[in-house]
């Protein structure tokens, strides 16, 4: 490891104590939303859409390797430990030990004992739900038995984290019920919530409150105003009135109350758990109808996305921001952990998921995309040995490492969203289908009574064409919304060659309404342009390169100023390859993706 990587979560900590048409004669109508539309967009099943990408494939498969590969005695050790219980098996070590000695102040293996397992039983059940493998499920099973063997106050008493474990668990019991149809799922998860309340808050508590006296200021580190998401879903997949109850109980309206009221009040706060939040403020008007929740989330995201780097990622040192602060700015020259990817991939995309299907603002699926290709799939693969991709560098010479701690939280939400790509590429109503992500996949679903499947192709975002093909049982009319990015000026859609007569206007979706038959071919262009996107207002000459939704990182020796113009100028040269030529030479730059073990900068200064 050619450079340190002194923060993370337990740094952070320590340090901050549509209209119809005629059939033969396709109509596009713009779609664009802003507020909450009356019924919220559909997520399709799991199981019904199929991603051909081998990038993003590649990820489900490791991932899912990794977990089955786990001995079970392994995953139950700390759990069964905490409990007092004969542990056999190796350690997994890393955060995931559980050291009864632990001192936050020298130590580092025994952070968060156990903290993942909740998310690993939910990315495996997840996984079932993709792949209907025999052997998934079974562990699945296996590891929520063993699992109910170990219930005990003690693992709450002995763990700094009570309600962020519990959060986990109740995430990996309600997956277990969903997706793989556990039949005690929701039992386990009663007994769990029974031996774990008169141990957690009363209440949403933010870091530093003291809450358990006599303890050090590593037990005022736990998450609690991040659990009101999951206990929302738990009550809305018949878990039972007892989770909507708890999940009021623990919103944090502290937080949400400024924020539904535009005023931003971020500054200072833990990056990922906080952005986790707003899903809870999203879950919250989801199940409760309550607008304040929604005018917070979406607030919320817009004060998260003023202080964005190019990627989509933010929170430097895990760190949230204040408007217009130089942080972000000082960030590219005093840090190499500028946007925690697994944890806040996880939660950007929850988040996105949940305003867009809300609003039907294409600006989320714009977002969503931007984090996707530029941090999150370009992560370095979770290994069986705990070591796991933790920060992307956007330092003016950054880095692609592993992070220094074994099993760390981002070894959790990896494998779940993993499998949450799926859930995100498209969406239905009862009018259509929304196109929200480009790659190669098919869905498939039933509009009425009639049984329809699209397949998508192409190798956007390396190529401006998408190209989708439709098969029906029957024909059928209804409308295939596609999301038109805000940046894809003269963008263009046709269907079975003809080009659409309405203008495609960037930052919407167009609907293209007609009667839909087998065969029947979608082509949509969307110019991939070189162009350049300040850091912030405040710092015109801090520039990053962009061809459609991907950053292009200069990679070599990268002190080398460029001019604009030359920048403008830059060539694709190959798969994943553009170059730039300046007065010195030649730079070469890659999307994240593409990068391996080569020294790279996300963020060029202006010569």
């Amino acid at each position: 490891m050619t450079t340190p990587r002194s923060v993370s979560r337990r740094k952070f900590l320590q340090d901050a104590s549509l209209s119809a048409a005629a059939a033969a004669s396709p109509r596009l109508v713009l779609a664009t939303f802003g507020e909450a539309a009356a019924t919220p967009l559909r997520e399709f099943a799991y199981g019904d859409v199929t991603i051909t990408s081998d990038l993003h494939e590649r990820q489900l498969r490791e991932s899912q390797t990794v977990l089955m590969e786990l001995s079970e005695d392994s995953i139950l050790k700390p759990l069964r430990q905490m409990a007092g219980q004969a542990a056999p098996g190796a350690e997994l070590g890393g955060w995931y030990l559980y050291n009864p000695d632990y001192d936050f102040r020298k130590d580092d293996a025994g952070f968060a004992p156990a903290a993942t397992f909740g998310q690993w039983v939910s990315a495996l059940a997840r996984g079932y739900a993709i792949s209907g493998s025999p052997a998934v499920r079974e562990k699945v099973l296996r590891l929520n038995r063993l699992y109910a063997q170990t219930i005990s106050g003690d693992f709450y008493d002995k763990n700094r984290f009570p309600t962020y474990c519990y959060d986990k668990i109740v995430c990996g019991l309600m997956d277990s019920h969903q997706y793989v149809k556990d039949p005690d799922a929701f039992a386990i998860l009663q007994r769990t919530t029974d031996v774990a309340l008169p141990h957690l808050p009363g209440k949403a508590i933010e870091h530093d409150v003291v809450w358990r006296p006599g303890k050090d200021e590593s037990w005022t580190w736990d998450e609690s105003y991040t659990i009101s998401e999951n206990l929302f879903l738990a009550y809305q997949r018949g878990a039972g009135e007892r989770y909507k109850a708890l999940g009021v109980q623990y919103l944090d309206d502290v937080y949400y109350d400024p924020l539904a009221e535009g005023r931003s009040n971020l500054e200072g706060r833990h990056a990922y758990s906080h952005v986790n939040s707003l899903c809870s403020a999203m879950q919250a008007y989801l199940t409760l109808g309550t607008a304040k929740h929604f005018r917070a989330a979406k607030k919320g995201f817009d004060f998260v996305a003023a202080q964005s780097f190019a990627t989509g990622g933010w929170g430097p040192d895990e760190m949230l921001r204040a408007p217009g602060s130089e942080a972000v700015a000082e960030s590219l020259s005093k840090t190499h952990n500028s946007f925690e990817t697994p944890c806040g991939a996880y939660a950007h995309f929850k988040l996105t998921r949940y305003l867009l299907r809300v609003t039907r603002d294409a600006r989320y699926g714009d977002s969503m995309e931007r984090v996707m290709y530029n941090t999150i799939l370009g992560a370095k693969p979770l290994m069986a040995d705990g070591r796991s991709f933790y920060y992307s560098d956007y330092n003016f010479a950054g880095r692609k490492v592993y992070s220094n701690h074994g099993w760390p939280c981002c070894s959790g939400t990896f494998p779940q969203i993993a499998a949450d790509y799926r859930v995100s590429a498209y969406f239905r109503e009862p009018s259509g289908v929304y196109v929200n992500l480009y790659l190669p996949s098919s869905a498939r679903w039933t509009q009425d009574s009639t049984q329809v499947a699209l397949r998508q192709t192409g190798s956007y975002p390396e190529d401006p064409h998408v190209q989708i093909e439709f098969t029906l049982s029957r024909p059928k009319e209804f409308a295939v919304n596609l999301r038109i990015p805000a940046w894809a000026e003269a963008a263009s859609v046709s269907v079975n060659g003809k080009r659409v007569s309405a203008d495609v206007v960037p930052g919407a979706f167009a609907a293209v309404q007609r009667e839909w038959k087998t065969g029947d071919r979608v082509e949509l262009e969307l110019p991939l342009r070189i162009r350049l996107e300040p850091l912030d207002p405040k710092h015109p000459d801090l520039f990053a390169t962009l061809s459609g939704p991907l950053v292009l990182f200069a990679t070599g020796d990268v002190a080398r100023n460029l001019t604009r113009q030359q920048l403008l100028a830059a060539k694709k040269i190959g798969t994943s390859r553009w170059q730039a030529d300046g007065s010195s030479g030649p730079v070469a730059f890659r999307p994240f993706t593409a990068i391996d073990e080569e020294r790279y900068s996300a963020y060029l200064r202006m010569g």
